[in-house]
């Protein structure tokens, strides 16, 4: 069963994506932003993906939406561990243009 998991990392908040990130995950992912939003600040969001098995285009949008909530900000977003399919996804999606990639 796919999960998103929430840690405090030292270089800001680590969503870690367990499992196909798709439409189901959608409420889990918007709550664990939000739910690290509403803390006050601008958090760094490090999307971890080291687990990530599939990703889809919902996905994509999902992540198009929080850029949005961060205001556009490419320092405060970072997709890190994505394995070669998950890469290359974003990258034909010109993903790299928008998120700094790790």
């Amino acid at each position: 069963m796919a999960s998103v998991n929430v840690e405090q990392g030292p270089q800001g908040v680590v969503l870690k994506i367990d499992g196909r990130f798709d439409f189901n995950l959608h409420g889990d992912f918007r709550e664990a932003y939000e739910s690290a939003l509403s803390q006050g600040g601008t958090p760094k969001f490090i999307i971890d993906m080291a687990k990530t098995e599939y990703m889809d285009s919902s996905a994509l949008g999902m992540l198009l939406i929080l850029r949005d909530r961060l205001g556009c900000d490419s320092d405060r977003q970072v997709i890190v561990n994505c394995n070669p399919e998950i890469l290359e996804i974003l990258q034909v999606s010109n993903f790299d243009k928008l998120f700094t990639i790790q």
